[in-house]
């Protein structure tokens, strides 16, 4: 697109940058209580949670965790799915927005940037929130439907680390945008990826391995006051695991604390 002008933007983080907690969760309580998936689902995600706590993650704990949790779903139709996540957008994600983050997307809105959520998210939810936030759009994890019914696999990798910054590049091919300078904004360590694919990465409120990381990099660091209220839950704060849970559905719920190590 030579001669053109080039597209800025800003690529967002969802889970504890711009919303406190992970949205994964509060779509998968919601599933559950609508009985989506059973005790034993419960139980293999709990058992698979301890294990990446003791021996760390793993290929095929990751993919079996993945398979059993799009499992839940196959057979569902997508606007059901579609439905229950504006519903828990109203009445759950909404009050937890961070304020401060929703200042830096709304100025960078209010620069004609574009303004992408990018998330392991189900798309089904993260499109939502970007509606709801007037963003361009959101990069979500996608699970495979056809004729508006999940067949109980992934359409594609779910958003999480390198994909992150994979799925940025794609965008920006098809866009326009000139990433160097864009900006990027993420918690986690796990979020370097996608920091590392724009000129101006933020870290927001990060944890302390991104804090060191940023800091040894000379990125910016931002710090929004309460932002970083951890949800806890069930098996608490040590069993977070951002690939585990990019790719759960209703098993989302046990292994929610696992999202953001």
């Amino acid at each position: 697109m030579e001669g053109t002008e080039r597209t800025i933007a800003a690529f967002f983080d969802v889970d504890n940058t711009l919303i406190r907690g992970a949205s994964s969760y509060h779509l998968a309580r919601e599933l559950y209580r609508r009985g989506f998936f059973r005790f034993s689902d419960i139980f293999f995600a709990a058992r698979h949670a301890a294990l990446y706590t003791l021996f760390g993650e793993s290929v095929p704990r990751v993919t079996a965790v993945r398979e059993r949790a799009l499992a839940t779903i196959k057979g569902h139709r997508v606007a059901e799915i579609i439905s229950i996540g504006e519903e828990v957008y109203t009445r759950v994600l909404a009050p937890r927005i961070v304020l401060g983050t929703k200042l830096l997307l709304d100025e960078h809105l209010g620069a004609g940037h574009e303004v992408w959520l990018v998330t392991a998210t189900p798309l089904e939810l993260s499109e939502h929130i970007a509606a709801r936030l007037g963003a361009t759009g959101a990069l979500g994890s996608r699970a495979e439907a056809h004729n508006g019914v999940y067949t109980g696999r992934l359409q594609a990798p779910f958003l999480h680390g390198r994909m992150k910054a994979e799925a940025i590049v794609q965008l920006a091919e098809a866009r326009n945008i000139d990433t160097v300078a864009s900006y990027a904004y993420g918690d986690s360590i796990n979020d370097v990826p996608l920091l590392e694919s724009v000129g101006n990465p933020v870290a927001v409120n990060p944890e302390p391995r991104l804090r060191a990381y940023a800091r040894r990099r000379g990125w910016e660091i931002v710090t929004f006051p309460q932002s970083r209220r951890r949800l806890m839950t069930g098996l608490g704060r040590g069993l977070r695991s951002a690939s585990l849970a990019g790719a759960l559905w209703a098993g989302a719920m046990i292994v929610r604390s696992l999202r953001k190590q």
